[in-house]
């Protein structure tokens, strides 16, 4: 780690994870988490706005722990980054506001930052610089992506997407048609160690000769078990959960892991990335490495903690744009719920966005003295 690599400070709000991280180039210095998910678990799923309010009441002392954690000032940052999008529109607007209330204390450079490609670049601070051009296979609660990147910061094109549920969105809803609780992944991947994943056939989406290659759909596996398990509980019979996980996860693995490897072969990749909260998936991550060493492909998977949504990927993505000089936002940047993958990050129009006026300057002086 050297002392001249840039310093930045990430926020994630784009769901219900308060994330702040703190990271020097590729050296990861600071991982505050605060997490809402426990408030969530009473609905079955997320609330946008309990996520908000709890993002609210976070940030500041999250951030605060986050600076303490990695031993600087505030005042040391080169950069703050910040999820912009995609994701729930008022946990996003928390974290933008708060980013852009630092950077304007502060006056650093300001990096809205899109939340995939953030998932992407985490994988730095654990295997080092991401080779160019990366596959990203990126799976979570609300994504499931194919990604060639051959920039990072500015060039990442999307190969597949789901076209129904994520990956995580079926394992949480077959975890609830289980009565496993929320969130499903954990407990389904717990739950699947001991049980058959041959044990029942279930169905492999979009694998077919004439379907998209590199796109997703989980909608018709979640329904088919959904079903299986009503036919049980209507016959009378008990429910192997336990065969249903294993199964149930190991149709979901198969088809991530196949259409991944595909992609690589087909683009002459030698390496894959998976990233996203369904990358802590064991079975993911097994089924992964054994289809990857069989096709001569290497296989980059951040530890689990990583995986989920974290402010170190934001800050790790913010650290790129500064190092490779890319044009900080604006101080009018806004939350985009629907923020293309297209768009690593939102470049500012001004070439002068932090100038203000001698009245502000006091009021920053005050601020942060």
């Amino acid at each position: 780690m050297a002392a001249d690599e840039p310093l930045v400070l990430g926020i994630e709000t784009s769901c219900d994870e308060t994330g702040v991280g703190i990271v020097r180039g590729t050296t990861l210095l600071a991982d505050a988490v605060a997490s809402s998910v426990d408030t969530h678990a009473r609905f079955g799923g997320v609330v946008p706005e309990i996520a908000s309010r709890a993002h609210l009441e976070a940030m500041v002392p999250t951030i605060e722990r986050a600076l303490e954690e990695a031993g600087v000032s505030a005042r040391d940052l080169d950069g703050i980054a910040v999820t912009s999008g995609p994701g729930l529109a008022g946990a996003l607007l928390v974290g933008v506001s708060a980013a852009k209330a630092y950077a304007y204390a502060l006056d650093k450079p300001l990096y809205g930052v899109n939340h995939l490609a953030s998932h992407i670049c985490v994988d730095q601070l654990e295997h080092g610089p991401l080779p160019e051009p990366t596959m990203a296979l990126l799976v979570s609660g609300g994504h499931s992506s194919l990604l060639l990147a051959p920039d990072i910061t500015a060039d990442v094109r999307p190969l597949g997407a789901t076209i129904d549920d994520a990956a995580g969105e079926a394992f949480d809803k077959i975890a609830r048609v289980l009565n496993l609780g929320f969130p499903g992944g954990p407990v389904i991947d717990r739950l699947a160690k001991e049980g058959d994943p041959r044990s029942i056939a279930f169905p492999r989406g979009l694998t077919g000769p004439r379907d998209a290659p590199y796109d997703f759909s989980f909608s018709g596996l979640k329904t088919s078990v959904a079903r299986w398990i009503e036919a049980k509980r209507a016959a009378g019979e008990e429910v192997p959960v336990r065969d249903v996980a294993a199964s149930f996860q190991e149709a979901v693995v198969d088809v991530l892991t196949r259409k991944a490897v595909r992609a690589c072969k087909d683009e002459g990749v030698d390496h894959l990335m998976i990233g996203g909260g369904v990358a802590a998936n064991s079975r993911l991550r097994a089924l992964a490495q054994e289809r990857c060493e069989r096709a001569g492909i290497r296989l980059r998977v951040p530890r689990p903690k990583l995986c989920t949504d974290n402010g170190a990927m934001v800050a790790a993505l913010g650290a790129e744009m500064v190092a490779r000089n890319r044009r900080p936002s604006d101080l009018e940047l806004s939350a985009d719920s629907s923020l293309p993958v297209t768009e690593p990050h939102v470049p500012g129009k001004h070439q002068h966005a932090h100038d203000h006026d001698h009245v502000h300057e006091i009021s920053k002086d005050n601020l942060y003295s």
